[in-house]
């Protein structure tokens, strides 16, 4: 609750100073700017119950309000970025209008009329510009494209050439998305029929007993080699870390908690372990050492975790293959460009020292449901000797 009132005092400064900009900018009057402040309180309201929903509120009433809470926050990035850059242009626009002693180098009337006309044509296009980006972000976020990859391997056995890995990560069920778009994406997996399906982390934000039941499609998916999932950082933002994973147990999805088992096709063996998130609270450090500890180091061993940055232990302890989530490739761009700052892979096929890494864009989406430039992915990877 604390962390919702820090946001929401945050927020609130943040919708007065759009409201003083946009009303100042746009020219409205005294009915304008009052139906615009009144939607920016409606706005914030929703935002609030959208941080909260799945954790403090529960999503049986809060998921719509907290949907067109969270999505109005996307909406509220682009038009702070777009105004800053009008900002900055009519910075700009005023060195070149006034002369280095302070003169004017046209008649001032003309410059403040003319200024007022392009301020008030660039901040319109800049909100129309915010909801449109938001808008096809939103119907970009809801259906998961399959994505196909072959990933050359050398070590990778004859037998094992040819797997097809079914990989979803970061489904963030909870606030904003339920267990219907959880059976969209059990569908979408079940109709690809994997050898194998691992679930990469992130899979909700808020409690079990809010939201456990939306992963209840999960149950219905099987594969010939194994179900088998790993934490990520947002299972244990509401402190249920360990609950969380019990659930998926029942699912039927075997959670790899620091631990490795053995996959076999006719004479042939790899070795499959999985971590904790490199953020995890203890218990629940992840050792990859120990998840590895007893095995044949001549045995090809593919690992899940959940941040592409664990690739980097993976390559001392001679990891062949690692499957991450946790980026969303910047989930909004330009976002994006953030994210190498934190990981050493953004998205797709890269290589860390010698272990090969793949790194999802993500299924769902972290707050709000949109995705732009970074479109949410059901990864379906192919095995294949190099």
């Amino acid at each position: 609750m604390i962390r919702i009132l820090l946001f929401g005092a945050f927020l609130a400064l943040v919708s007065w100073l759009l409201h003083r900009r946009l009303t100042r900018s746009l020219g409205l009057g005294p009915r304008g700017t009052r139906a615009t402040g009144a939607a920016l309180v409606v706005a914030w309201l929703f935002a609030l119950v959208g941080l909260g929903s799945g954790e403090v509120f529960d999503p049986a009433w809060a998921r719509v309000p907290g949907w067109v809470g969270w999505v109005w926050l996307a909406v509220l990035l682009y038009l702070a970025l777009g105004l800053l850059l009008v900002a900055a242009g009519a910075g700009v626009a005023r060195l070149v209008t006034t002369s280095p002693f302070g003169r004017r180098r046209v008649a001032p009337h003309e410059t403040d009329q003319s200024r007022r006309r392009v301020l008030r044509g660039a901040t319109a296009a800049v909100v129309l510009a915010s909801f449109a980006a938001v808008g096809f972000g939103v119907a970009a976020a809801a259906t998961p494209r399959i994505r196909r990859v072959r990933v050359p391997l050398r070590r990778l056995p004859a037998e094992f050439a040819g797997t097809r890995i079914a990989l979803v990560t970061d489904l963030h069920v909870g606030p904003a998305r339920g267990v219907g778009f959880t059976g969209k994406v059990a569908a979408a997996v079940a109709a690809e029929r994997p050898d194998l399906i691992l679930f990469g982390g992130d899979l909700v934000d808020g409690t079990v007993a809010m939201v456990g039941a939306d992963l209840a499609p999960l149950a219905e998916l099987t594969a010939s080699l194994g179900v088998y999932g790993v934490s990520g950082n947002h299972e244990f933002y509401a402190g249920d870390g360990g609950r969380w994973l019990d659930l998926w147990d029942r699912l039927g999805i075997h959670t790899l908690r620091n631990a490795r088992v053995e996959l076999r096709r006719g004479d042939a063996v790899i070795d499959l372990a999985g971590i904790h998130d490199a953020t995890s609270p203890a218990p629940f450090e992840p050792d990859l050492g120990a998840a590895l500890a007893g095995r044949d180091p001549d045995r090809f061993v593919l690992l899940l975790a959940h941040e592409p940055k664990q690739a980097i232990e993976a390559d001392d302890l001679g990891v062949d293959l690692q499957l991450s989530g946790h980026t969303h490739g910047g989930q909004m761009w330009p976002l994006g460009y953030l994210v190498p700052l934190q990981q050493p892979s953004v998205t797709g096929l890269d290589r860390i020292g010698g272990t090969v890494l793949y790194t999802s864009m993500g299924t769902g989406a972290w707050g709000p449901p949109v995705r732009v430039g970074a479109p949410p992915e059901i990864t379906v990877i192919e095995l294949v000797q190099a």
